[in-house]
């Protein structure tokens, strides 16, 4: 089943991301480092919630920017932040056991009204706009965290503050 791979990878980078995590100071979540850039908050939240495009993607046929149906999260401390992440892991993951080849396979749009940004295979969309997605954020909240001297959990063996 072309679901499994993805499985094992999203509990793979989940459980780095929740390393991630754990270490935000949801008490400063409204610093950022540069006037362009979100808040560590919202960063951290992102990252947290990015999981739920999976699931997602594989419940509905698009996603339409000019008509969210999603809620804003806004967890408060790093506890909840963390179950936030951990709540959409699960929904992906139990998502992607239900998904047959043919649904991974099924087209999916994401538009903004009239204009199409682009439309692909589920599979692709998982692979791009979800884990891709997540790894990118992932990465610059370790240099938020980098930023505000917090030490870096390594990913994909130690960091220099595991040395």
């Amino acid at each position: 089943m072309r679901s499994e791979s993805i499985i094992k990878e999203l509990e793979h980078e989940a459980a780095q991301t929740r390393k991630m995590l754990q270490r935000v100071p949801m008490d400063q979540k409204d610093w950022k480092p540069h006037e362009k850039s979100m808040t560590l908050g919202r960063l951290a939240t992102h990252v947290a919630e990015l999981p739920r495009w999976i699931t997602m993607t594989l419940n509905s046929e698009e996603l339409d920017l000019l008509k969210p149906n999603w809620k804003t999260n806004k967890p408060t401390t790093t506890d909840e932040l963390v179950a936030l992440h951990d709540d959409s892991t699960r929904e992906a993951v139990e998502a992607l056991r239900n998904a047959t080849d043919e649904t991974m396979m099924n087209k999916w749009s994401l538009r903004r009204g009239d204009a199409v940004f682009f439309t692909m295979p589920r599979l692709s969309v998982i692979r791009t706009m979800s884990m891709n997605h997540i790894l990118h954020h992932r990465g610059q909240l370790s240099v938020f965290l980098r930023l505000l001297n917090i030490p870096v959990p390594g990913m994909y063996g130690p960091s220099a503050d595991d040395v």
